[in-house]
Order: C-alpha cells, then sequence, then structure tokens
C-alpha cells in the first residue's frame, strides 16, 4: 500500500501588540503572559473553522529600545537567549502543537560582551529551533548590532528551518527593505517569509507612502514564497515618538493579499492560509516568472566593493547614534556622484 504525505495546509495568525513602553527587564513577564493569551485566542477561537499552526508577533513586543546608549539597553533590558520566557513559549507550543515566531527581545550574548541584538526566536513544541539577529538596524536610531558588525561571527545571519509546516525564515521590519536580505532566506530554502515588524507612520497602510503594504507585496512575489507578516499596533503615547498603523497580514506566492487587519493601533489577530502542497507545485510548474531560477548572479557587480561597513571595521564599536550618522555620511559619499 503507498502511504500519501498529507497536504501542508494550515493558518498563520499574525497578533498586534499594544503595550506601554517598558523601563525595565522586570516589566517583560507581563507581557509574556498577554501574549500567550494571545496564542489561545488564536488557536481556540479559530478551531471550530481551520487550524492555526503558526503564531507571529511583532517587533518590540517585548521591549523597543527606549533608551539611545548600548551600556544603557545592556544594563536595563537586554536579556540572554533562550531564557525564562522562551521556556513558557515552549510550553504553550508544545500544549497547542503549533510554531511561534517571538516578538523580538533585546539581547545580550556574553560571547559579544559590547553587543545588544534585536532578536527574534523561532519556537515549536520541542524547543527555541532558531533565533535571527536583526541585520540591518535601523539607523541612525538603532544602535544594535548587526551579525555584519562582527568580524568573527560564524553562525548563519538569514537561518532557514525545515518544519512540519514546511521551510521558515524570518527577517525584522527594516530588514524588509533590503531586497537581498530577504533573498537570502529565499536561496536559503525558505517557503514561509515571516516578518516581525514595527513599522511606523507615515510608511505604513495608507497611501500614497503604504510602503508596508507595497514591500511586503514585492518580497511575496520576487521569491515566490508566502508572506506572514506581523506588525506593531501601539498606540502613539505608548511607543512614542511615532504611531504605528498596524495592518498585520498574510500575503501568496504571487503577491496576492489573503488577509489583512484593519489599519490602526490597537491589539487585533489576522488569520490567513497557507498552502504549502501549491507552493511547491508551483514552484516545479512553473519556468516563467520564477525570478529564482532566473537570477543571473554574475551580472550583479554592485555588490563586489562595500558601501556600508561594519560597525567595527568602521570605528563604530558599539555602536552609536553619532557614529551611526557618520558612517552613513562616509558610505553615501562612496555612491556614484552627480556631477557638478
Amino acid at each position: 500500500m503507498v502511504v500519501m504525505n498529507h497536504p501542508i495546509r494550515y493558518y498563520a495568525a499574525c497578533c498586534q501588540t499594544d503595550f506601554p513602553s517598558p523601563k525595565s527587564r522586570d516589566e517583560i513577564a507581563a507581557r509574556v503572559d498577554r501574549m500567550l493569551e494571545m496564542i489561545d485566542s488564536a488557536v481556540l477561537g479559530y478551531e471550530p473553522f481551520f487550524p492555526v499552526r503558526l503564531v507571529v508577533f511583532p517587533e518590540f513586543a517585548h521591549s523597543p529600545p527606549v533608551y539611545f546608549t548600548v551600556r544603557e539597553l545592556l544594563d536595563r533590558l537586554a536579556v540572554p537567549l533562550p531564557n525564562e520566557h522562551t521556556d513558557r513559549y515552549v510550553q504553550r507550543a508544545k500544549h497547542h502543537g503549533v510554531f511561534i515566531q517571538t516578538g523580538t527581545f533585546l539581547e545580550r550574548d556574553d560571547d559579544y560582551p559590547d553587543a545588544v541584538f534585536n532578536t527574534t526566536c523561532l519556537i515549536g513544541p520541542t524547543g527555541v529551533l532558531a533565533k535571527y539577529r536583526k541585520t540591518h538596524p535601523w539607523i541612525p536610531w538603532e544602535v544594535h548590532a548587526s551579525p555584519h558588525d562582527l568580524p568573527d561571527y560564524t553562525a548563519d545571519p538569514f537561518p532557514v528551518v525545515d518544519t512540519e509546516l514546511g521551510r521558515l525564515g524570518a527577517a525584522i521590519c527594516y530588514d524588509w527593505l533590503f531586497p537581498e536580505a530577504i533573498r537570502q532566506l529565499a536561496l536559503n530554502g525558505a517557503e514561509v517569509l515571516i516578518r516581525v515588524s514595527a513599522y511606523m507612520d507615515p510608511w505604513g497602510t495608507a497611501a500614497p507612502l503604504d510602503w508596508w503594504t507595497l514591500v511586503n507585496r514585492c518580497r511575496a512575489l520576487e521569491n515566490m514564497a508566502y508572506v506572514v507578516a506581523a506588525n506593531q499596533g501601539a498606540r502613539l503615547s505608548n511607543y512614542p515618538p511615532f504611531s504605528w498603523p498596524g495592518g498585520s497580514m498574510v500575503v501568496d506566492y504571487d503577491g496576492r493579499i489573503l488577509a489583512q487587519a484593519e489599519p490602526g493601533p490597537g491589539e487585533r489577530i489576522v488569520v490567513g492560509p497557507i498552502d504549502i502542497a501549491s507552493l511547491r507545485a508551483e514552484r516545479e510548474r512553473r519556468r516563467g516568472h520564477h525570478m529564482l531560477a532566473h537570477l543571473r548572479t554574475e551580472l550583479y557587480r554592485g555588490y563586489a566593493a562595500s558601501i556600508y561597513p561594519p560597525a567595527q571595521a568602521a570605528g563604530n564599536w558599539p555602536p552609536t547614534i553619532e557614529g551611526n550618522n557618520r558612517v552613513i555620511n562616509d558610505a553615501k559619499a562612496r555612491l556614484p556622484q552627480a556631477p557638478d
């Protein structure tokens, strides 16, 4: 008898958060309490309709970078990973049989004592499956380290995990403004691209600068992959100086929006379908518009020279806002200049 593999079809839930801005790592546990409740709501509430198997939270869900220096962030908000909070997510993932892409933590790592990372974890029933550290901090304001800044960094900056839900890869917020970063996840095998984000007005869901929607759809179609994008829903009074428009969404591999939260701040849960069987069939079938297979990698010579160098090489270590501004100006000078 031939046993057929069950097609991989499920729903993903994007959970928007709206927490007061924390001043101390002691406030993280209460946020985890609420996000565990939101996982229960997503999985149990929709159970009569479809199976929610992937739950995604936004950037800064545990702690935004409310301090301006690496030292202050390390002293007051940064935590090692894994920790007691990820242990709680593991238990909830095991209880429901789901996978959780956590909101970001500000992470400290004894191997890099002068760095603070902006990190999301993929968690499944068996434990922490991957850590993704933001590769493109939102400079000049963010002073987090990128793996790119560290000459002795040996882990793959773009991990992709093969799971029963398909091959999952994540990146954070501003990373998605760099097609190269998301393309690397796709080239590493990602079928579901997860965006853990805190993208603010005016670059959110509203025209004419609806970057949030445009970028999510473009990254989906150019990589022929699903996008599950959870955006921050904090009110201006909670996470100043910006307002956060939400608009979390699920997009299919042709760039179609399958589900989207109403724009505006506040807690929301939006769910949408993921059909890995369909995706794999399309990737196998198509010869046209198969951008991954059509890449002419030898052609792209613009990446041969450094533009924005690693922080240590640029003398901006640990990163500072002043140093970020200097390195940005130096990088702009390396670009082709308009004639006088």
